[in-house]
């Protein structure tokens, strides 16, 4: 099945590299380029991507506002990797909130932005256990926790132990050894638990977790 793409940046050096990147590919196909975040929800309504490639700062809509606008939209089920020159800030975590699915740094190898798009595009979310402490340390920099929106009591009590260590940063694989559990167990289980919570993916799960208050940051 081919993926279906559309690539974002304001940067027309960096776009045409991308795009010849993505083209190169006999199971990618790039059906749109924006110079602007408009641009990028008029394409993206337009051509229905499966992926989009969102530049976090760009001129008339930056990515998240372009986020949020693609994904409030009926009927769009685009998945949204951001780009950004920095390894993680307030614009990214705004953005994961937004609905996006992951981020790249901008100076990725080629093979990582290939990996990126098929990842995203077959419904994983491209979160690594490192990128996710990052995040549990912004988490920890903000005192206030939000008032909870999710109800976890639906969750059974290995559901929410899988759901902490997802929230900790561990891996499928990872949490299979620390619960004594086969590794496909364990994505049982998250599926179960993403299914009841209504989370998009891992990284809304994560957020969903520590935004509550269900896991609280604290060293590892």
């Amino acid at each position: 099945m081919t993926v279906r793409v559309l690539v974002a940046d304001d940067q027309a050096m960096v776009r045409a590299g991308f795009v010849a990147l993505l083209a190169a590919q006999p199971d990618l196909e790039v059906v749109g380029e924006a110079a602007d975040g408009g641009q990028a929800v008029a394409l993206a309504l337009a051509e229905r991507p499966d992926v989009v490639l969102m530049d976090v700062r760009m001129p008339v809509l930056d990515g998240i506002a372009a986020t949020r606008a693609i994904l409030a939209s009926p009927g769009v089920t685009a998945r949204i990797v951001m780009l950004t020159t920095f390894d993680i800030d307030e614009y990214v975590l705004e953005a994961l909130r937004a609905g996006a699915s992951g981020f790249l740094l901008k100076d990725a190898r080629a093979d990582d932005l290939v990996d990126a798009v098929r990842v995203v595009a077959r419904g994983d979310a491209l979160l690594a256990p490192s990128v996710t402490r990052r995040l549990i340390e912004r988490f920890a920099s903000e005192p206030a926790v939000r008032p909870p929106t999710t109800d976890f009591g639906a969750l059974t009590p290995r559901e929410r132990e899988v759901l902490t260590l997802v929230a900790r940063g561990r891996s499928n694989a990872e949490i299979g050894t620390d619960l004594f559990i086969a590794e496909q167990t364990v994505k049982s289980h998250v599926s179960r638990l993403f299914g009841k919570l209504g989370a998009r993916d891992r990284v809304h799960a994560v957020i969903m977790a520590y935004e509550s208050g269900l896991v609280l940051p604290r060293a590892d």
